[in-house]
C-alpha cells in the first residue's frame, strides 16, 4: 500500500527528450531536431521515422526553448485590469474569450489570460512577458481615454490588437480608433448602437432617457455618454433631461444608480444599462417600487444575454455576436503574428431587439 503523503512526494513523470528520440530511431540529435523543425539536412524516410518515434513517445516542443531560439511561443496573452467582483456577473467577457479561444485553439495557440489590480500591474506584466517571451503577442481590452499600453506595447515590440477604437469620436474620426499606428485595432461602432436606442425610445415619446453607464475613463464609456448627448441633441431633446452616470457594471451599483435616478425631481421615463446584469437589477428596483415595466419606465440593456430573455417582463436589448467580436481580435492578433500590417477592423453593427420592457411613457 502506498503510504500517507507518499503520492505527494512523487516526482513527475519524466518528459521525453531529444536525446530518448535519437536513441529509439536509431539516430543523432542533430537528425532529430532538423526532422522535428522541418529543417533540411535528412531524408523524408528519416524525417518521418524520427517524427513517428516522437508520437509515440508523447514528445512536445518545450515553448520556452522554442522562445528562446527566436521561434514562437504558441501563446497569446490576454490581461483585464477590472475589479474582480464584477468579472462572476457579466457574460460579456466570458463571451469574448469564447471567440478568441475558439480560434487560437484551432491554430494550437494557448491563450494565457491574468486578472490585475490595475493599469500600472498589467503594464508591469506586459514588461516581464516580454522579457521572458512568455507570449507571441497580447490582446488589450478596455482601451482608456488616456491609455498608456499602446505606446508601451509598440516600445517593447510586443505585437498587440486593442479590442476596442482609442480614438475620441470627432467629425474625423466618428468611432474607428486611431490608436497607436504601430497596432491593430478591433473596434464596434457606438455611436450608431446609441443612435438605434434613442430612435427606438424617441419614436415611442420618451423626452427623459438615463443612462446608466459601466466604468469611468474607458474609451467605450465616455464614448456612449458623448453619444448619448451628440444623439438626443439631434432629435431636439433638452439635455437637462438626458443625463448618465458611472458605475462598475456591478447590479449591485447598477440598482443604487436606478434609485439615485428614480428619486429625482423629474425622474425618466427611460434608462438605458451599459449591461444586462445592470438592467435587471434596474428592473428589480421598479418592481420593489411598485413602478410598471414599460407603463411608468421602460428599460434597455446594451448586451443581450439569458438574463434578458428570462426576466420578466423581457428585457429590450441590444443584439450583437460577442464571440464573433472575439474571433475577429484573435485572427487579426494570428494575422499580425504571420508578418501582417497593423489595421483597424470594425466589428459588424448591433441590432436593437424591442421586448416587453420599452413601450410608451
Amino acid at each position: 500500500m502506498t503510504a500517507p503523503g507518499e503520492a505527494a512526494r512523487r516526482k513527475p513523470a519524466r518528459r521525453p527528450t531529444i536525446k530518448d528520440i535519437a536513441r529509439r530511431a536509431g539516430v543523432s540529435e542533430s537528425a532529430v531536431s532538423f526532422a522535428l523543425n522541418d529543417r533540411p539536412g535528412v531524408s523524408q524516410d528519416t524525417r518521418a521515422r524520427v517524427r513517428q518515434v516522437a508520437q509515440e513517445l508523447g514528445w512536445q516542443a518545450n515553448s520556452a526553448a522554442r522562445a528562446l531560439s527566436g521561434d514562437r511561443a504558441g501563446c497569446a496573452g490576454l490581461v483585464l485590469a477590472r475589479p474582480a467582483q464584477t468579472l462572476g456577473v457579466e457574460s460579456f467577457f466570458l463571451q469574448l474569450v469564447s471567440g478568441i479561444q475558439e480560434v487560437l485553439s484551432a491554430q494550437r495557440t494557448a491563450l494565457l489570460f491574468q486578472v490585475v489590480a490595475d493599469l500600472d500591474a498589467e503594464c508591469a506584466l506586459y514588461r516581464r512577458w516580454w522579457a521572458e517571451r512568455r507570449v507571441d503577442g497580447v490582446l488589450v481590452v478596455d482601451p482608456r481615454t488616456q491609455d498608456p499600453r499602446p505606446r508601451l506595447l509598440a516600445s517593447l515590440g510586443l505585437p498587440a490588437v486593442v479590442v476596442g477604437g482609442l480614438a475620441e469620436p470627432g467629425p474625423a474620426v466618428p468611432e474607428a480608433a486611431a490608436g497607436h499606428p504601430q497596432l491593430s485595432t478591433v473596434w464596434a461602432d457606438d455611436s450608431k448602437a446609441m443612435a438605434r436606442v434613442l430612435d427606438h425610445l424617441h419614436g415611442l415619446g420618451h423626452r427623459r432617457i438615463a443612462h446608466v453607464a459601466g466604468l469611468p475613463g474607458l474609451a467605450h464609456t465616455e464614448r456612449r455618454i458623448h453619444s448619448l448627448r451628440t444623439e438626443a441633441a439631434l432629435r431636439g431633446l433638452d439635455e437637462d433631461h438626458v443625463r448618465s452616470v458611472t458605475t462598475d457594471y456591478s447590479d449591485a451599483e447598477g440598482a443604487e444608480a436606478t434609485r439615485r435616478i428614480l428619486d429625482a425631481a423629474e425622474p425618466p421615463t427611460a434608462i438605458i444599462y451599459d449591461n444586462d446584469v445592470m438592467a435587471v437589477a434596474g428592473a428589480s428596483v421598479a418592481a420593489e417600487r411598485k413602478i410598471p415595466v414599460p407603463d411608468a419606465l421602460s428599460i434597455v440593456a446594451w448586451d443581450d444575454s439569458a438574463l434578458c430573455r428570462v426576466t420578466h417582463p423581457r428585457l429590450t436589448a441590444l443584439v450583437r455576436d460577442t464571440p464573433g467580436f472575439g474571433r475577429l481580435a484573435a485572427r487579426e492578433l494570428l494575422a499580425v503574428l504571420d508578418g501582417g500590417p497593423p489595421r483597424t477592423v470594425q466589428g459588424e453593427l448591433p441590432h436593437l431587439e424591442a421586448r416587453e420592457s420599452t413601450g410608451t411613457p
